[in-house]
């Protein structure tokens, strides 16, 4: 029989440690030699529930006061996250990025996953909203991007009009909380290793040859 490693990643589409990690993981999955037999599954996790659809105003005075710092201090802080997503090959345009709430995107990405095409949307839906300044919140946005990446749009537009998967990214938050997660992205690998925040590529390397081998009975 063959193994698996299963890796599971709690992950919010505007968090932009979330989106390091996404690259940092493909980095350190292109290494491990049994890639064919990982499988990862992505869940849902929102950093602002209250969030409305479509945050206006100004994204640098938002942060400002939500972590209590001047706005020259978010400014720079907002800086060395891109900086840092520089060095992955990332082009995160924080400064004209525009929040939201999430929940909808978390939805359609369920579908995503049932439709075989979940890493395809993801990616989407992160270039979209860290490099061309979509509301990932508007509903209309979301149904487009979620097309270019290969899924039914009117397939799309019927689940944002109900509250189907509202269940089940519920579900994915209260695992979170259950298990202590505060902050994303958080893999959990083999069901049995925690490792919270992007840690370089070499660092989760390391954990996957570590469930690896731990996982592997000796010969």
């Amino acid at each position: 029989m063959t193994k698996r490693l299963k890796v599971e990643v709690w992950s919010d589409i505007v968090c932009p440690w979330c989106a390091i990690g996404d690259r940092r993981l493909k980095t350190a999955l292109e290494t491990f030699p049994y890639r064919d037999d990982v499988e990862v599954v992505w869940h849902a996790f929102e950093l602002d529930p209250s969030a409305p659809a479509v945050r206006g105003g100004d994204s640098v005075e938002h942060l400002a006061r939500k972590y209590g710092r001047s706005t020259v201090e978010t400014r720079q802080m907002i800086q060395r996250v891109i900086d840092t997503a520089a060095k992955d090959g990332l082009d995160l345009k924080l400064f004209e990025a525009r929040g939201g709430n999430t929940f909808d995107a978390h939805r359609v990405l369920r579908l995503a996953a049932a439709r075989g095409v979940h890493d395809a949307v993801k990616d989407r839906f992160f270039r979209a909203y860290f490099a061309e300044g979509e509301p990932i919140g508007d509903r209309d946005v979301l149904a487009r991007l979620a097309g270019e990446a290969g899924l039914d749009v009117a397939e799309v537009q019927s689940l944002l009009a109900g509250d189907r998967y509202a269940d089940e990214v519920r579900a994915d938050e209260a695992t979170a909380r259950s298990i202590g997660v505060t902050g994303v992205p958080f893999f959990v690998i083999d069901g049995r290793f925690a490792v919270s925040g992007a840690q370089p590529s070499e660092a989760l390397l390391q954990v996957l040859d570590r469930a690896w081998t731990s996982a592997t009975p000796a010969r």
